[in-house]
């Protein structure tokens, strides 16, 4: 379909996608930071003609956050809708990127909108809004930064339907950053080499390895004609790492992969 986000397929996550949707069930995708969750959603969004309300979650994201809240204007006081209320009412997919971040009593708010009885209460209004057909709740987070203080509930995370995305094989990786960038298939395949060592590096040297989305930032500025050691420090080495040593190691790697 022309026109949508560019999106590389794993296996079946749209289908799956697309029968949640008419099924009126809720996504929790989970996987690694920039491995295509969110580019996945817009995707879906648009492939379904539906609008997208994303919120990034954080530590101090409030249930008013996402419901809504009384405002005072030179006119009075007016109620807000927050961006959740906003898509129970018109319809569309409600994402909320890194669930775990968000306070846990924050995340109570979803349950009633995450089982078979789809109601949004907001008690500062005493509406109970039920969400229309066209509504979908998708929730996303990555297992790696989850602990004994930050995790899904297991009473919220058995209302969803879920799947697991990870770094794409190194062929579609390949395709992904052709498909993003334009770049050539030699460039794709030198990169998409480095990430692969990087993420060997994982627990030992590195929190957190080169993401797809590095590597489509990397490529990005290596085709707008930017010196290619140059772009691999900026847009992989120096995101990944602020030990110097460390970034000296990544950047071997580098220069090994192209020749220099």
């Amino acid at each position: 379909m022309s026109g949508l986000p560019f999106y590389e397929p794993a296996g079946n996550e749209i289908a799956l996608f697309e029968h949640a949707f008419r099924q009126r069930l809720p996504l929790l995708i989970k996987g690694p930071t920039g491995c295509g969750k969110t580019r996945f959603v817009a995707h879906m969004a648009a492939r379904l003609k539906l609008p997208l309300y994303t919120v990034a979650c954080h530590d101090d994201l409030t249930a008013a956050d996402l419901v809504g809240r009384h405002l005072i204007s030179d006119s009075g006081t007016y109620w807000c809708d927050g961006p959740l209320t906003r898509a129970v009412r018109s319809g569309g997919i409600c994402y909320l990127d890194e669930v775990v971040e968000a306070r846990k009593d924050t995340t109570v708010v979803l349950h009633p909108l995450a089982d078979d009885r789809r109601i949004l209460p907001i008690d500062r209004t005493g509406e109970t809004l039920a969400a229309p057909d066209d509504f979908m709740l998708v929730v996303s987070y990555n297992p790696g930064y989850q602990n004994l203080m930050k995790g899904l509930k297991p009473s919220t995370r058995q209302r969803f339907v879920s799947m697991r995305f990870d770094f794409p094989a190194a062929e579609r990786e390949i395709s992904i950053l052709i498909g993003e960038t334009g770049c050539d298939a030699d460039l794709a395949k030198r990169l998409v080499g480095i990430a692969h060592a990087f993420r060997a590096l994982k627990d030992r040297d590195l929190e957190e390895v080169a993401s797809t989305r590095l590597l489509v930032y990397a490529a990005s500025l290596i085709k707008s004609g930017f010196d290619v050691s140059a772009a691999c420090r900026a847009a992989l080495v120096e995101s990944l790492t602020d030990e110097e040593e460390t970034a000296a190691a990544l950047m071997e790697i580098v220069n090994a992969t192209f020749g220099r």
